[in-house]
C-alpha cells in the first residue's frame, strides 16, 4: 500500500520537533552541568569564593536579558535564523569556555554563551505551535518539550558529575561542540525557512535597548544578593532601577506606532496567570535541585555522580508524564485540571524532602519525594506550557515562546537566590546558638525546602483561584487577543478527541 501524502510531512515534523528539543536540551543541561564542576574550575583555575558566583552569573545576566528580544527578533526576522545564530554563538562560546586558561577568559565566554543561548532558546515554542496545529499533536510536541525543560536539570546533574570526574571539567563545554554541529546540520535540512513579518513591524530600537537592560539588572541585582544581601543600598537601586527601565519599555511599547513587543500579548488573562503560575513553580522547584544538591553533598556527602543518580527518578518520573500520559489527560480532562493535580504532587514531594533528617536512608527517606516530584512535574509543565502558549498567533508565537522562557530562567533565578540567601542565614543564626555544622546546614536546607513548598502551595492557589475556566478551547473565556488583519488566533482545544 503506498505511503499517504501526509505521512511524509508528519514524520519530517516530528524529526524537527527532536532536533529542536536536542538544541535546547543542550542549553538546559549547560544551566546545571557547570554547577557540579564549580569546585573543580575553581581549583584549576584559582578563582576565589566571591569571583567563582560569576562563572554561573555572567551566563544568567546574558540569557535571562536577552529571551524576550530574542522571541521577538524570530517573528520579525524569522524564527529558524534566530535559532541557527543562536547555536552557533553558543557553540563556539561553548569551544572557548573549554578552552579557557584564565578566570577573565572563562568569565567572558560564558557571557557569549548565555547570548547564544537566549537567541537559541527563546523561539523554539514559538517554532513547535506553528509546526503543531492540530490540539493532540501540539499536546504532545509540548509533551516533548516540557520533558526537556523540566528533567534537564536532573540530568545535567549526572552528566556533570561523570564528565567532571572520569575526565575533567572543561568537558563540560567540550561536550556541547559535536550536538551542537548537528543539530545545525539538521536544522537547515529539516526545519522550513519562515521569512518573518519583516523589521518594519517591530523595529523599535529604544524598545530593545530598555528591555534588554532592565532584565539585565533585574538579573544582577538578583544574582549579587549572596553577596551584598536583599536589603543592601545596592540591591534595592539596582533592582529599582531595573523596574523602573521595565515600565518605561512597557509605556513606550503602549505608546509605539510599530512596538517591538505588542501589549496584546498580555491581554489574554489565562496566558498571563500561566506565566505567573509557572514562575512560582520553576522557583520552587530549580531552587529545590540546587539546594538540594548542597544538601546531598554537603550533610549526606554524596559524590557529584552521586547526587546525579539520586535526581535520577525525578527526570525519569517527568519522562513517564510528559513524553505521553500528560498530553492525554490535557486532551481529556483539560490542562487547570491536570496542571493543579500536578501542583499538589510536587507540593506533597517537597515536604517529604523536607523531614529528611541528616542521616538519610536513600530508599526510605528520599526516593518517595523524587518520585512525587518527578512525576507531578510531568504533569505540571505540559500543562503550564500549554496554557502560557494558548492564545499565540503565527505572528506572535515567537514573542510567546520568549515570554515562557524569560519567565522560567527569572523564576529560577529568583528562587535559586531567595532559598540560597535565607538558608545561609538560618544556618549562620544556628551555628550562633551552637548547633553543630551538620544541624545547621540541615536546618537551613529544611527552611530553604519550605520555601519551595509555599511557593508551589501559592501556584496552587493562583491556579484555582486565577485561571479562567475552560469551555472549548484553552483561554476561551479571554478576551479574543488582536490579530493581524489575514491571521486568526490559534487557540489550544483542549475537549477534542487525540
Amino acid at each position: 500500500m503506498s505511503q499517504t501524502p501526509a505521512a511524509g510531512p508528519d514524520r519530517q515534523k516530528w524529526i524537527a520537533l527532536v532536533v529542536l528539543c536536542a538544541g535546547f536540551l543542550m542549553i538546559v543541561l549547560d544551566q546545571t552541568i557547570v554547577n557540579v564542576a564549580l569546585p573543580s574550575i575553581q581549583t584549576d583555575l584559582h578563582f576565589s569564593q566571591s569571583s567563582l558566583a560569576w562563572v554561573v552569573n555572567a551566563y544568567l545576566i546574558a540569557f535571562g536579558g536577552l529571551l524576550l528580544l530574542a522571541g521577538r527578533l524570530g517573528d520579525l526576522i524569522g524564527r529558524r535564523r534566530v535559532f541557527l545564530a543562536g547555536l552557533t554563538v553558543f557553540t563556539l562560546a561553548s569551544l572557548a569556555c573549554g578552552l579557557a586558561d584564565s578566570r577573565s577568559m572563562l568569565i567572558g565566554a560564558r557571557f557569549v554563551q548565555g547570548v547564544g543561548g537566549a537567541l537559541t532558546s527563546a523561539v523554539i515554542l514559538g517554532m513547535i505551535v506553528t509546526m503543531f496545529q492540530r490540539p493532540a499533536e501540539r499536546a504532545q510536541a509540548l509533551g516533548v518539550y516540557s520533558f526537556v525543560a523540566a528533567a534537564g536539570g536532573a540530568i545535567g546533574l549526572l552528566a556533570g558529575g561523570v564528565l567532571t570526574q572520569a575526565i575533567n571539567w572543561h568537558w563540560i563545554f567540550f561536550v556541547n561542540l559535536p550536538i551542537g554541529v548537528a543539530t545545525g546540520i539538521l536544522t537547515t535540512r529539516l526545519l522550513p525557512d519562515d521569512a518573518g513579518i519583516g523589521l518594519d513591524k517591530g523595529a523599535d530600537a529604544p524598545g530593545a535597548l530598555l528591555i534588554v537592560a532592565g532584565l539585565m539588572l533585574v538579573v544582577y541585582a538578583i544574582v549579587e544578593t549572596s553577596s551584598y544581601g536583599w536589603g543592601s543600598t545596592r540591591t534595592l537601586v539596582l533592582g529599582a532601577a531595573g523596574i523602573a527601565l521595565m515600565v518605561a519599555f512597557v509605556a513606550r511599547q503602549a505608546r509605539a506606532a510599530n512596538p517591538l513587543v505588542p501589549l496584546r500579548v498580555f491581554a489574554s488573562r489565562t496566558v498571563s496567570v500561566a506565566n505567573l503560575i509557572f514562575g512560582l513553580v520553576v522557583a520552587g522547584v530549580f531552587g529545590m535541585f540546587f539546594m538540594g544538591a548542597l544538601y546531598l553533598q554537603r550533610v549526606l556527602h554524596y559524590d557529584a555522580i552521586g547526587v546525579g543518580l539520586a535526581f535520577l527518578p525525578v527526570a525519569l518520573g517527568i519522562a513517564a508524564l510528559a513524553l505521553g500520559l500528560a498530553a492525554k489527560l490535557i486532551i481529556r480532562f483539560g490542562a487547570k485540571p491536570t496542571l493543579i493535580a500536578g501542583l499538589i504532587l510536587v507540593v506533597a514531594g517537597l515536604l517529604v524532602f523536607r523531614r529528611a533528617p541528616a542521616n538519610a536512608e536513600y530508599v526510605v527517606d528520599l526516593l518517595p519525594a523524587m518520585v512525587s516530584m518527578g512525576v507531578g512535574a510531568g504533569l505540571v509543565f505540559p500543562s503550564v506550557v500549554t496554557l502560557a502558549m494558548s492564545a499565540a498567533t503565527p505572528e506572535d508565537s515567537g514573542l510567546a515562546s520568549g515570554l515562557v522562557n524569560t519567565t522560567r530562567q527569572v523564576g529560577g533565578v529568583i528562587g535559586i537566590a531567595v532559598m540560597a540567601t535565607l538558608a545561609t542565614a538560618h544556618a549562620d543564626t544556628l551555628r550562633s546558638h551552637g548547633a553543630t555544622v551538620s544541624a545547621a546546614l540541615l536546618g537551613g536546607y529544611r527552611l530553604a525546602f519550605t520555601i519551595a513548598a509555599a511557593l508551589v502551595l501559592g501556584a496552587i492557589t493562583v491556579g484555582l483561584l486565577l485561571l479562567p475556566g475552560e469551555r472549548k478551547a484553552v483561554g476561551a473565556a479571554d478576551p479574543a487577543p488582536a490579530a493581524l488583519p489575514d491571521r486568526e488566533p490559534q487557540p489550544v482545544y483542549l475537549d477534542e478527541a487525540a
